[in-house]
Parts: structure tokens; sequence; C-alpha cells
């Protein structure tokens, strides 16, 4: 289960990295999870594109 309820559209768009951290942190803060999306790019930025995948599938609803 994600830590947010939060609900971000990855299926069917650009994969590109920048695209994915981008769209979270963008949801994370309009949805008030200012802390959250700090914490969230300092973990999706601390390895490789599986690294990303993985920690925004634990911070958002993917769809």
């Amino acid at each position: 289960m994600p830590k947010t309820q939060v609900k971000v559209k990855l299926v069917g768009e650009d994969g590109n990295a920048f695209n994915v951290l981008g769209k979270t942190i963008k949801a994370l803060k309009k949805t008030g999870y200012e802390d959250l999306a700090r914490q969230y790019e300092q973990e999706a930025t601390a390895g490789d594109y599986d690294n990303l995948l993985r920690v925004t599938m634990e911070y958002v609803e993917v769809e």
C-alpha cells in the first residue's frame, strides 16, 4: 500500500525518468504533501530507473 492515496497517471505517458519524477512531485505537492515530496525526490533519485519506479509506487498509486 502506498504512503498516500495520491493517484498519478503514468501508463501511456512518457516513461522518461524526469517526467515520472516531475509528475509525482507535482501531484504530491498539489495535494499538500510538501515534506513527503522532498523525501520522495531524495529517495527516487538515489538509484537507477528501477529504483525510481519502485519508490514512486511506494509513495503514490500509479495508474
